[in-house]
């Protein structure tokens, strides 16, 4: 199952005796947990019912025998453990979970939260975990993925967002889909039902201006409009905390490396373009036109270098606003 099915397994009260959440992406996660906890019980079964512990602070003993205890006046007892990667007796717990799991007790809800690592699917526990309850791994979503993530997030919860919107979340939050999330929460408080979520509204809530911005920057180089690149180079170092070389650089490393992918692309039609780079397609072409595969190389010295300075070497004393319009300088200029 994936997390929406899960979910619409606990709207129907249908729970299982456990379930174990790993993986590399803690969004849906906690998105699962986080539902258990606030709906399988009433509010007033909760106190005696219902049990949150981070992995630092339980042993395997003490959980494995409240597993098997009894709720109170209730159907559940919640059993949640956060962050159980953390557990000091790992090990040992996944030892001990098989021989709880041949006999579960079935009144007993318990919910265990491996964040940022997979689990060894080899292991005999995670077999045991399969043959009676969830066994959910949380995917990675990717940078290039965000944008499409947070489309269908959007439609989901009854809006509208465009590309550019999207794709300013995305640059400016990277893909913390916590964040996200939660930015977009606000704006649904903000934004009538069925509305469209504008780069406007963005801007003016969230603070990402919608004029000086990643996605901006990308289309003045791509398309050598150097009077806007430098505006917007001007706006970056007035405005330092959100726009840090250590944040641009990574990202103009990133656009140009698609520049190098489309250049060694044999097959250039408008289905694999798409495939490749998404909502970057045109500018990614129209980047190629103009950063021939040779000045592209250059341009990866010229960020690599101003990289280094950005952490201190060889430029030590030079103000970050400075290193940033010195090195937009070389990349617009590359010969």
């Amino acid at each position: 199952m994936d997390y929406k099915e899960i979910i619409q397994q606990a709207k129907k009260k249908i729970f299982s005796p456990i379930y174990v959440l790993h993986g590399e992406e803690p969004y849906f996660i906690d998105l699962i947990s986080d539902y258990i906890e606030d709906h399988a019980l009433e509010a007033s079964e909760r106190d005696f019912n219902q049990t949150v512990f981070y992995g630092r602070d339980v042993k395997h003993q003490e959980l494995i025998a409240m597993a098997k205890g009894f709720p109170m006046m209730a159907n559940y007892q919640v059993i949640i453990v956060k962050e159980a990667q953390n557990m000091s007796d790992l090990d040992g717990f996944f030892e001990t979970l098989p021989e709880y799991l041949e006999n579960p007790q079935k009144s007993t809800i318990l919910v265990l939260c491996f964040k940022y690592k997979k689990l060894d699917s080899r292991r005999k526990y995670m077999k045991a975990v399969q043959s009676v309850g969830v066994l959910y791994e949380s995917p990675r979503v990717y940078d290039n993925q965000v944008p499409t993530w947070v489309n269908a997030f959007v439609k989901e919860e009854g809006y509208r967002i465009g590309d550019k919107a999207s794709m300013m979340l995305s640059e400016f939050i990277g893909n913390n889909l916590s964040r996200i999330a939660n930015e977009l929460n606000k704006l649904y408080v903000l934004t009538p039902k069925g509305d469209e979520i504008t780069p406007e509204i963005i801007e003016k809530n969230i603070g990402i201006s919608k004029d000086y911005n990643m996605l901006e920057l990308y289309k003045s180089i791509a398309y050598k409009k150097h009077d806007t690149t430098f505006k917007i180079i001007d706006y970056f170092g007035q405005n330092l905390k959100e726009n840090p070389p250590e944040k641009v650089i990574p990202m103009l490393f990133s656009f140009f490396n698609k520049v190098m992918i489309y250049h060694t692309t044999e097959v250039k039609t408008e289905m694999v373009l798409k495939s490749l780079f998404g909502f970057f397609q045109r500018d990614v072409a129209a980047a190629a036109q103009n950063y021939s595969m040779q000045k592209v190389l250059k341009i990866f010295d010229i960020l690599r270098e101003f990289d280094l300075k950005s952490k201190g070497v060889n430029a030590a004393n030079v103000a970050k606003d400075q290193l940033l319009l010195e090195m937009m300088i070389k990349v617009a200029y590359v010969m």
